[in-house]
């Protein structure tokens, strides 16, 4: 499988580049600061400079031809509203309708589960992030596009534990990045599990068999 990632050099790029290419797949990792060309390159990906806020519709269509699927797991990571507008957002959106015209059908992307800090006070600029994050679910949902929408829980780093709680609704929690990365990397080899939205936090169920459970219509499995 060829895999187009963008937001390869970030905390769920990295490790799921390093597994896919460990796998045997081949992924191009989208980086656009000059500093992340080397977190790409040695997770085994080929870096492909972009940026998704300057770049057309057109412009990443081109870089995404050819490829199988793509995954998106870029964000502005605390930058501001207007960066969560033009990343999380329209970012997205752009990404997506690149996707339809390169005739790449499979997408995935990292999104946000609804409870995410609701156990703290909140701003702002988080519930601006929250309401960006389900727009992107929303249009990504609208397109023909075979889609997976993953909401992880609250994002934590930390060694792969390799198992997880997974399904259309999941009590909150945490999770490790690495974790979630694994688990995105079964789902695109599990065909059936697409047009669906999956829940996830850390859990006891090995990640291959959480996507398999779930490509197969079943229910959460912790």
């Amino acid at each position: 499988m060829k895999v187009f990632q963008i937001g390869a050099a970030g905390g769920v790029g990295r490790p799921l580049a390093r597994l896919l290419t460990a796998g045997g797949d081949t992924v191009s990792g989208m980086y656009r600061a000059p500093g992340q060309v080397d977190a790409v390159r040695e997770t085994g990906a080929t870096p492909v400079v972009g940026d998704l806020v300057a770049e057309t519709v057109d412009e990443l269509a081109a870089k995404l031809a050819g490829h199988d699927a793509v995954v998106f797991s870029a964000g502005a990571h605390g930058t501001g509203p207007d960066q969560t507008t033009l990343i999380d957002g329209r970012g997205l959106e752009k990404a997506a309708d690149a996707a339809v015209r390169a005739g790449v059908r499979t997408f995935v992307l990292v999104s946000v589960f609804p409870d995410a800090g609701r156990d703290r006070e909140t701003n702002e600029g988080f519930e601006h992030y929250m309401r960006v994050k389900k727009t992107a679910d929303v249009y990504l949902s609208g397109t023909d596009l075979d889609w997976l929408i993953v909401r992880p829980g609250t994002l934590r780093d930390g060694a792969a534990t390799g198992r997880v709680t997974a399904g259309l609704a999941v009590e909150y929690g945490e999770v490790r990045r690495e974790n979630v990365a694994a688990f995105i990397a079964a789902a695109l080899h599990q065909p059936t599990l697409r047009r669906v939205i999956v829940e996830l936090t850390d859990g006891d169920t090995p990640v291959a068999d959480a996507a398999a459970h779930l490509a197969a219509g079943g229910g959460a499995w912790s």
